[in-house]
């Protein structure tokens, strides 16, 4: 009989905060105390709309991220980590760090 092989403690969180723009969001919100969805999507060039707003979605189920509406004629939406996101900051300057270090990626205007 072979037993099952438990998953590793990290699976979930990395389940959450994969895929494509996912880090880099997470990472870009933990710059600002609060960023708007317009800023956002300028701080994250290349990600459309759509998928910036599924990934806010997934974020935000996973309470990384808040995210804070004002019925204003337009309507203010705008998105700030959670506590449970701001665990996550120096992870994501190591791994910034880390991705520089490696010549994998050049240093952003703002940093952590």
């Amino acid at each position: 009989m072979v037993k099952s092989v438990s998953s590793c403690p990290m699976d979930g969180l990395l389940r959450i905060i994969s895929g494509p723009w996912t880090t880099y969001i997470l990472w870009r919100i933990g710059n600002e105390e609060s960023v708007r969805f317009g800023e956002l999507k300028r701080l994250v060039p290349g990600i459309s709309s759509r998928v910036l707003t599924e990934r806010l979605r997934k974020l935000e189920d996973a309470a990384l991220l808040h995210r804070d509406y004002q019925p204003t004629i337009p309507p203010k939406v705008s998105y700030s980590l959670t506590k449970r996101g701001l665990e996550l900051r120096c992870i994501l300057n190591d791994l910034s760090d880390v991705a520089q270090k490696w010549g994998l990626a050049k240093p952003c205007a703002t940093e952590l």
